[in-house]
Formats: C-alpha cells, sequence, structure tokens
C-alpha cells in the first residue's frame, strides 16, 4: 500500500521518468494514472453534461447525441494527429533527441490550425444541413442548428486540446496531459449548468468551447515555458516540408482510422434514430455518454501502452517495448470484468439519474447492458490498436478498423436492425460482437511483430 501511495504520488506530480528502464509494472502505472484521470474527467464532463442538456428535453438530448456524432469527426482528426505526434515524439525521446521531438510537436500543431479552419467552415454554413444528414426532426434541426454551427465552428480548440495532450503524452509527461485536461474539464462543468440557464442549448456549445480554451492556454504556456524536456520556441514552428510530411504519413491513416469507427458509430446513430424514434435516439444518447465514461480509462491504459512502445524502441529495446504492452493488457482486462459487472447489474438505477421518461429509460437500460457486456474486447482491442499506433504501425490497425466496422458492424447492424424486428436494438447488438472480432484480429497482428520494423 505505501508502495502503491508512493506511485500515485509520483505519477500525479508529474516527475521527469526514464520509461526505456526499471520495472515495466511501475512504468505502466506511473503513465496509465494521469492518463486514466486524465480521460476520466472528461468522461465526467460528458455525463454531466448530458445531465444538464437532458432538463431541456427529447430533441436537446437528441440534437446533442447527432451533432457530437457528426463532430466526432473532428476528433477523428484530433486523435490522429495526436497519434502521429505521440508515436514521432515518444520515439525521439526514447532516442534522447528531445530538440526533434519538440519540432515534430510544433510542426503537428500547424497541421491542426490548417485542418481547423476547413473544419470550422463546413460548421458554420452547413450546421442545419449536418442536422437533417443525421435524420433529425424538423424541431431538432430547428432547435439544435446554433448548437451545431457554434461546436463545430470553433472545432479548433477542441483539436489543439487533444494533440497538445498527445505531444506531452509523447515526451512521458502524461501528469501535464492530466492537468490541462482537468482544467478544460473543471471549466466546462462550471460553465455548463450557468450558460444553459441563461442560453439553453446554445449555453451548452459556449460553455464547450470556453472551458476547452482554458485547457489550450495551459498548454500552450508550459510549452513555451519550457520547463519540462520539451523546450518549444517560435523557430519550430516554421514550416519543415519533410517533418510534415512524416507526420501525415502516421497521421492520415491514424484519422482514417478513427474516421472509420467514427462513421460506422455515426450510421449506427441514424438508425437507432430511424428505426426506434426520438425515445430510443435519446435513450441510445444517454447509455453511450455513460459507454463514453467507462471506456475512456481503458483509452488511459492504452495511451500508456502507446508511449511506452514509442519510447523503448527508440531506445531499441524491443523486447520491452512488447512487455509493456502485455503487462498494459493485464490492468485493462481487470479494469474491464469490473465495468462489466457494473453496467450488467447497475443499469437501472443509472439511466434514472438522467431521465424519467418510461420508454426513454427502457431503452438506455437496454443499450446500456448490451454495450456492457463486450467491455472486456473493449479493452483488448483498445491496447493493442494503440501499441501498433504507438510503433508508428497506424495503417494495420485502420485496415483492422475498416475490416470490422465498415464490412461488418454496419451491414450486421443494418440487417438486424431493419429484418429481424429488433429494430434499434439490433444495431445496438452489433457493437459489442463487432468488437469481439476486432480485439481477436488486432491480437494477432501485434504479435507477428511486423510493427517492431516500422521507421518514423
Amino acid at each position: 500500500m505505501t508502495k502503491l501511495l508512493g506511485q500515485l504520488k509520483k505519477a500525479l506530480k508529474g516527475e521527469e521518468h526514464d520509461y526505456t528502464q526499471g520495472n515495466i509494472s511501475d512504468a505502466v502505472v506511473l503513465l496509465s494514472i494521469p492518463m486514466i484521470l486524465e480521460l476520466s474527467m472528461e468522461s465526467v464532463f460528458a455525463v454531466v453534461d448530458m445531465f444538464f442538456v437532458s432538463k431541456l428535453g427529447q430533441n436537446a438530448i437528441a440534437t446533442v447525441g447527432l451533432t457530437e456524432s457528426f463532430a466526432s469527426i473532428i476528433y477523428c482528426i484530433a486523435i490522429g494527429l495526436s497519434t502521429g505526434a505521440t508515436a514521432i515524439v515518444a520515439r525521439r525521446i526514447g532516442e534522447k533527441n528531445p530538440q526533434a521531438a519538440a519540432h515534430a510537436g510544433a510542426q503537428s500543431i500547424v497541421l491542426a490550425l490548417l485542418a481547423s479552419i476547413i473544419l470550422g467552415t463546413i460548421g458554420i454554413i452547413y450546421s442545419a444541413d449536418i442536422l437533417k444528414l443525421m435524420g433529425a426532426s424538423p424541431d431538432v434541426v430547428n432547435d439544435g442548428a446554433i448548437f451545431a454551427e457554434i461546436l463545430i465552428g470553433g472545432n479548433v480548440v477542441i483539436l489543439l486540446l487533444f494533440l497538445i495532450n498527445g505531444i506531452f503524452r509523447g515526451a512521458g509527461n502524461a501528469a501535464m496531459a492530466m492537468r490541462s485536461l482537468w482544467l478544460a474539464s473543471g471549466a466546462n462543468i462550471i460553465l455548463c449548468p450557468i450558460l444553459i440557464h441563461f442560453y439553453g442549448l446554445k449555453g451548452a456549445a459556449i460553455a464547450t468551447l470556453l472551458g476547452r480554451s482554458v485547457g489550450v492556454m495551459y498548454q500552450c504556456y508550459h510549452l513555451y515555458r519550457g520547463d519540462g524536456i520539451l523546450k518549444f520556441n517560435a523557430s519550430l514552428f516554421k514550416i519543415d516540408t519533410s517533418m510534415m510530411k512524416s507526420l501525415f504519413t502516421i497521421s492520415w491513416p491514424a484519422s482514417l482510422q478513427f474516421l472509420i469507427g467514427s462513421g460506422s458509430w455515426i450510421l449506427l446513430t441514424r438508425l437507432v434514430a430511424e428505426t426506434g424514434g426520438t425515445a430510443a435516439s435519446a435513450g441510445y444518447q444517454i447509455a453511450f455518454r455513460n459507454f463514453a465514461f467507462f471506456i475512456l480509462p481503458a483509452w488511459g491504459l492504452s495511451n500508456a501502452a502507446a508511449t511506452l512502445v514509442g519510447q523503448n524502441i527508440g531506445a531499441k529495446q524491443f523486447e520491452r517495448a512488447e512487455q509493456s504492452v502485455y503487462t498494459t493488457l493485464k490492468f485493462c482486462v481487470v479494469l474491464m470484468i469490473f465495468v462489466t459487472l457494473f453496467f450488467i447489474f447497475l443499469a437501472d438505477p443509472l439511466i434514472r439519474i438522467y431521465t424519467d421518461d418510461p420508454e426513454v429509460t427502457a431503452y438506455g437500460i437496454q443499450t446500456l447492458r448490451i454495450l456492457g457486456s463486450g467491455f472486456i474486447f473493449y479493452g483488448i482491442a483498445m491496447v493493442m490498436n494503440q501499441a501498433l499506433n504507438g510503433a508508428g504501425d497506424t495503417k494495420t490497425p485502420t485496415r483492422l478498423n475498416f475490416i470490422c466496422f465498415w464490412l461488418f458492424q454496419t451491414p450486421f447492424a443494418y440487417v438486424l436492425a431493419k429484418y429481424s424486428g429488433l429494430n434499434a436494438t439490433g444495431a445496438v447488438i452489433a457493437i459489442p460482437v463487432s468488437q469481439v472480432l476486432l480485439a481477436l484480429l488486432a491480437w494477432h497482428y501485434f504479435r507477428k511483430g511486423k510493427w517492431k520494423l516500422i521507421q518514423v
């Protein structure tokens, strides 16, 4: 217990640590604790946000869910850029070249700014059309177009928050990433009820962007302050075509990888709304927010695996890199077993926190239990895929996602929803089934070991 408390204190303090030597379990704990806490706060905000939005009625719940399903494209790009930055930064840190690591991080920020201009323009001009495309009813479009316009139009702070945290994680400074997201999410939680009270659904979007802006300013302050292993300055942002090409080569498959998964989620969200109506859509969105609350800690563990793989490959310690992944996987499976039991047996009181609508509650409970049945496989797939990403092998997880989500999950969900009589329930059943397939394939390709030969 004393050792665990000491590790917890060290992890939260953010002391510099060489993850290419020493006990692997200690390295996993030191990295994963702040990463889990970082993403847990993000999921806390998602749940709190849905709690306040749910008080505005079914249309508001559906608007937030449908908009954020589309906005997942933004998260895909952010995660893709973050993945590329983490892989290269971690590799350079493992090679004991922090200046090159900082240079890679700066160039990834330039890429993010360029992407945000394109996405923001789309969000501002086509917000109502986006909701219509997602299958929203006319009332939802009328009430929610301004929410979509603000959230997607101001995407730059979302991109930067996740990208810069990826830079910090690649450098092994998971505590800094944790603090910045805690600060952003804390600001969101404070602002959300206040701005919703005065501006309704519009206020929820404003609160999200203002909160994330606080986190980005904190990140930028510490990047330029240069008190850690990464030391940024203005000269690093001068466009380096060679580095931009390297980042793009790693990042675009990673973005596509998550876009493939999110695109499938978008279609499932639309399928639920189409076959189950607004009540099913609302119940699904509430369940999905709680699903996100418990799956993000697994993301934290998988991000730890990515950092450990990248840094140890950079140090030419391939066996240690592989062992780091298996150690992380053990932690993740244990965590997911507890989550599975929680979702199956406590879905009812959990959903009733958000709504007392009988129809919405019924859909929410059912969805939560179905999603919960696959948590162990979600965890395995995440750790294996992120380990490959951390090695710079972003193409393999992309191919696996395409096979599992588009060639299997999407048509399987469509058949169950449309032709089996299960309707919206059928679409949800397809999710854990496809995750089993993804976990098995990702495990197989990781064990083949070709990721050890990737150059970044």
